[in-house]
């Protein structure tokens, strides 16, 4: 097994795992080790079913069910939503524009997703250039590069987070919408495993800071969120079939680049980790 830096600030790619076959103790800790350091792990050239992905997914905490996979899931594998762009019988299979916007998953809740992962079943291409990548910016990098003042100025303070603030592009029931909220969150955060502290604050869904009018948060929130996705803090992913793509919550965003259009197909089986509520 290899660990070998994706970039100086974000991301690493593990070599010499197949998650098929299972993991010794050794490994398995490793692996998690190496998210932790990291924010995103990417394991390629992977074969695995559906079951496969959920087994290797309690790797990293309890698999959540969402939401969209009561639309978009795996018979008999509920915790897997899929993300495409495919059509059968004239309906889509999956969410095809999912997180084109920069964005942490599932911020808006009590306890946001403290991890989540891709498979790539079908990535679309273009004469042998990959197209749809996933670009991930380094929110506790960001944090670190803070000047002083700032991140003395920024600790401590509370943003209402609101799964209404998003545009979506797949229809949202009701019951999804009660079902999230809105609610507060430290915008600066600690990993509840290494205590980095991270900044935590997301365009959109992040609607306004507690204690400051309405331009004040937008002026805070819109500065920090450039910040955090300056280059130095990003690495983005170019998929290849096979590909598993794991990316830490807490310290890192990211986004969907949609570059792609049928008759390019794309498939990708996603799980969640169930998280903790953010902690300073």
């Amino acid at each position: 097994m290899e660990i070998r830096k994706a970039t100086n600030m974000t991301g690493a790619e593990i070599l010499g795992v197949d998650v098929a076959t299972g993991l010794d103790a050794e490994k398995a800790e490793a692996i998690r080790t190496a998210l932790d350091e990291h924010g995103v792990i990417v394991l390629r050239n992977q074969n695995v079913t559906p079951e496969q992905q959920v087994e290797f997914t309690h790797l990293f905490g309890e698999p959540d069910i969402n939401f969209n996979a009561l639309r978009f899931g795996i018979d008999g594998s509920p915790e897997i939503y899929i993300i495409s762009n495919i059509n059968k019988d004239g309906k889509p299979i999956g969410t095809r524009r999912a997180g084109e916007t920069w964005h942490t998953d599932m911020s808006y809740a009590r306890e946001p997703a403290a991890a989540t992962m891709l498979y790539a079943v079908e990535v679309p291409t273009l004469h042998g250039l990959p197209l749809g990548d996933t670009a991930f910016a380094n929110a506790a990098a960001a944090w670190d590069a803070l000047p002083t003042e700032l991140r003395e100025a920024v600790t401590g303070l509370r943003g209402i987070f609101d799964f209404r603030g998003r545009k979506r592009n797949s229809p949202v029931r009701a019951e999804d919408i009660a079902k999230y909220p809105p609610v507060e969150h430290p915008i600066v955060r600690s990993h509840p495993r290494t205590g980095r502290k991270s900044l935590y604050i997301v365009r959109d869904d992040c609607t306004s800071i507690v204690g400051k009018d309405a331009q004040e948060s937008a002026a805070l929130i819109e500065a920090l969120a450039d910040h955090i996705v300056k280059p130095e803090f990003i690495y983005q992913h170019k998929w290849q079939i096979g590909d598993i793509v794991v990316w830490d919550n807490c310290t890192v965003q990211h986004r969907a680049i949609l570059d792609y259009e049928l008759p390019h197909r794309r498939l990708m089986w996603r799980t969640t980790v169930k998280g903790d509520a953010p902690r300073l």
